[in-house]
């Protein structure tokens, strides 16, 4: 293995840990936001004052009543998981991936509008978790980006 394929490696590694330890803010944010959901409690929002009528609509729940935040916790929680195994070698993983923070992206930028357009009120922990997966996303992008420009120089 040449000394640039072991640099290049190790860059990978540490985009992919990068990843990681993002996803690990988005899986706290999303199980605060699921228990509290749960349990029946009010969410106390800091930044804006929209987080009872975003949490309590008809948009925080999927079928049978699971909390939306569930779903994202589980898909943060397979962020970490695939970019763990790519910083560790597992290239299937990092091929995995792209597509679920694209579908996170997607979510994200639905979410969003609901909470612009249709409900009217934003909720702090939602924009978190937004704010997240945009974060996500822009790592993804750009190690795919640098890891392709890198490999044409």
């Amino acid at each position: 293995m040449s000394s640039e394929a072991i640099e290049e490696g190790g860059r990978g590694r540490a985009w992919d840990a990068a990843v990681a330890l993002v996803a690990l803010a988005g899986v706290a944010d999303a199980t605060y936001l699921t228990v509290e959901h749960l349990t029946g409690q009010s969410v106390r929002c800091m930044v804006v004052s929209g987080c009872d009528e975003v949490l309590q609509s008809s948009y925080a729940t999927v079928a049978a009543g699971v909390p939306v935040a569930a779903v994202g916790a589980l898909a943060y929680f397979a962020v970490f998981s695939l970019a763990t195994l790519a910083a560790f070698g597992y290239d299937g993983a990092r091929k995995l991936l792209a597509p679920l923070v694209a579908v996170m992206f997607l979510a994200t930028l639905w979410f969003l509008y609901l909470q612009a357009f249709v409900i009217k009120a934003f909720c702090t922990y939602c924009l978190i978790s937004a704010t997240v997966t945009t974060v996500l996303t822009l790592l993804v992008l750009a190690r795919r980006f640098l890891g392709s420009r890198n490999r044409l120089a």
